[in-house]
């Protein structure tokens, strides 16, 4: 039994947008998506579902499309920016130290 890929609407937005820098950086390269996707070493079929943001397709091909359209570095941008991890660790958050033994 296979098990039922679930993602929520906003993610999916994401990984539409996503898909499309892709597929406008491809054009504005000229380059086909036979060109792409051979170059990838993926099928055209994977290349299409990437374009479209396809939530089932393996993460190593999106950065494998990037890698082709030289943007592999953008790759290394995801997460750089974490504010909310950096308030977390600027706060020092401490656990409460335990009431000393009475011996």
């Amino acid at each position: 039994m296979k098990k039922e890929f679930i993602i929520l609407p906003k993610n999916l937005r994401i990984l539409k947008t996503l898909g499309e820098n892709i597929r406008l950086a491809r054009l504005r390269r000229k380059l086909s998506a036979d060109q792409v996707s051979e170059r990838a070493g993926m099928s055209r079929i994977t290349l299409w579902k990437i374009e479209n943001g396809a939530p089932t397709v393996a993460i190593g091909n999106y950065l494998q499309a990037l890698f082709i359209l030289g943007l592999e570095n953008d790759f290394a941008l995801v997460a750089n920016n974490d504010p909310l991890g950096r308030k977390l660790q600027d706060a020092q958050l401490i656990t409460k130290k335990r009431a000393p033994k009475n011996t």
